[in-house]
């Protein structure tokens, strides 16, 4: 059973959709073991306790620089021995330090269909915001494995959404929330909890992700 904890930064809706996920059974071979915020009171703190998951809280602004950050969070992650580590609403940068630590063991839910609309700069209602501005069809979230490069690591799944007339950046994101992003996350976890994602010439190759 791999130990699969999750770094958080505010509400904790990604979360939600994984303790849910894994209380239906639809994440093999894996439980979350841990939840850590960059912030001290946030509800997805409240919802790791609700579910009988241990904490830990690291804050941001006690930290000098990225760098001593990021080390205290890479501590706190081989201290839980994390086999799998998921940025659900993690809004802190850290830098290549734990990406060393955890290759191609850390994934992201970005709430757009990289390439488009990804990269520093596009987070939150930003990137609802510049795909309304577009005039683009089609949205939609992408789960990649974390890399050193902003939004640029193996895109594991993908999920399109439509974009409708009228839509403001609040209800396109919560579409894209509840069509994509809460589907593809507990999927791509339960994937990589079966090993059923592998990595070849720079992109994620997976089995059975229909």
């Amino acid at each position: 059973m791999k130990n699969i904890v999750v770094l958080v930064s505010g509400g904790g809706t990604n979360l939600q959709a994984l303790i849910d996920a894994e209380k239906r059974g639809e994440i093999k071979g894996g439980k979350i073991t841990c939840v850590i915020s960059s912030k001290p009171d946030v509800y997805a703190l409240e919802r790791a306790k609700q579910n009988g998951i241990s904490t830990r809280t690291i804050p941001r602004k006690e930290y000098a620089d990225v760098s001593s950050y990021t080390k205290a969070v890479t501590d706190a992650l081989i201290d839980e021995k994390a086999d799998l580590v998921v940025y659900a609403g993690f809004m802190t940068i850290l830098d290549e330090q734990v990406v060393k630590a955890f290759p191609y063991k850390m994934m992201n839910v970005h709430p757009a269909l990289i390439p488009s609309f990804c990269g520093k700069g596009f987070y939150g209602l930003h990137v609802h915001e510049a795909v309304l501005e577009s005039g683009v069809k089609l949205t939609g979230a992408t789960v990649h494995f974390v890399t050193e490069v902003c939004d640029g690591g193996p895109i594991i799944l993908q999920g399109a959404v439509p974009v409708m007339n009228g839509d403001t950046p609040e209800v396109l994101q919560k579409r894209v929330m509840e069509q994509a992003e809460w589907k593809l996350l507990p999927k791509a976890v339960s994937l990589f909890c079966e090993d059923k994602i592998r990595i070849e010439n720079g992109k994620a190759i997976v089995e059975d992700a229909q």
